[in-house]
Parts: structure tokens; C-alpha cells; sequence
């Protein structure tokens, strides 16, 4: 009678794998289950934004506060719109609040830093910020770099352009 033994085993080891994976993604998705919402938005205007995408952070002096919810096109000005989804523990930032794109070390995920002014007024949910800095593309200033002459004055790359060295004259 060793079968039903190991039937109960595998039935109990397989529903421990699957409350395993159930854990995980819970753990993995905030508890938030899809109702509801505990964040409010923000909208913000970039020239560039790189290699952003949605679900990327949102952080203030380092601290993850929120993640980007979502990016479109402005059909009219052809300026990416980013909409940021915002912790509501974060809802008095000030109305002056200003918003960059960076990224974590010199090749990893890009992200939006938020840093905070001193308006009294506070942003409210869908406020757009306004002012924005766009993404830095690094290929394109190392390209600049390779291809000015390093950063050397155009003078000193073209010898014909020397005055020639002072003559002394005898004294008498």
C-alpha cells in the first residue's frame, strides 16, 4: 500500500510549490491586487527620454516613490508626455517640483529623479511638471568627444594659423 503514500506526497509537495509561487507574486506586484490604487499621477514633458520605459522608478534623493504608469507621444508638440505613478505618501509634493531622467551607474536602468522645491502650493493628481530635464545619450557624447579633436582648440590643431615666435632684436 505505498501508492497512496506517495500520491499524498506529490499532491502536498506540488501545493507548496504553488503557494510558493503565489507568495512570490504577491511579493512581487505590492499586494495591490489591481483594485484600487494607492499612488496618484503626475505628467511630465521630455525632449528625449532615452531608454526609459514603463514600470522604471521614480525616486526622490534615491528613494523609490512611485514608477512611471506610462509614455505617449504628443501628437502636436512631438514631446514624450510620461505619466508618473505617485505613492500617496508623497502627496504634498511642491508645485515647483522639477523632474530628470538618469541612470543607475554608467549602463544600467535608466530612471526619474524628482527634486523637490520649496512652493508651498503642492502638485495635485494629473498636474503636469514643468520643469524637466531630458535624458543624457552617452553614445552621442562620446561621438561628439572622438570627432571634435578632444576637446583641443581648433588653433593649436592648425599650425598655419601660429603667429611666429618673437624675434629678438640686438641691443645696442
Amino acid at each position: 500500500m505505498r501508492g497512496p503514500r506517495i500520491e499524498f506526497a506529490v499532491g502536498a509537495f506540488l501545493l507548496l510549490a504553488l503557494a510558493s509561487v503565489l507568495v512570490l507574486a504577491l511579493a512581487s506586484t505590492n499586494r495591490n491586487w489591481g483594485f484600487g490604487s494607492n499612488s496618484y499621477e503626475l505628467k511630465a514633458r521630455f525632449t528625449a527620454i532615452g531608454a526609459l520605459r514603463p514600470n522604471a522608478p521614480v525616486k526622490i534623493a534615491g528613494v523609490a516613490v512611485g514608477k512611471v504608469a506610462d509614455i505617449q507621444v504628443d501628437p502636436v508638440k512631438y514631446d514624450s508626455v510620461v505619466t508618473l505613478a505617485i505613492d500617496n505618501k508623497y502627496k504634498d509634493l511642491p508645485g515647483d517640483t522639477s523632474a530628470g531622467i538618469f541612470t543607475n551607474g554608467l549602463l544600467g536602468e535608466s530612471y526619474i529623479g524628482l527634486s523637490p522645491g520649496g512652493d508651498p502650493e503642492p502638485l495635485k493628481p494629473g498636474d503636469e511638471i514643468f520643469m524637466t530635464q531630458p535624458a543624457v545619450d552617452l553614445i552621442q557624447l562620446v561621438g561628439k568627444y572622438m570627432f571634435s579633436g578632444g576637446g583641443k582648440p581648433a588653433a593649436e590643431d592648425n599650425p598655419s594659423t601660429e603667429s611666429p615666435a618673437p624675434t629678438e632684436e640686438p641691443s645696442p
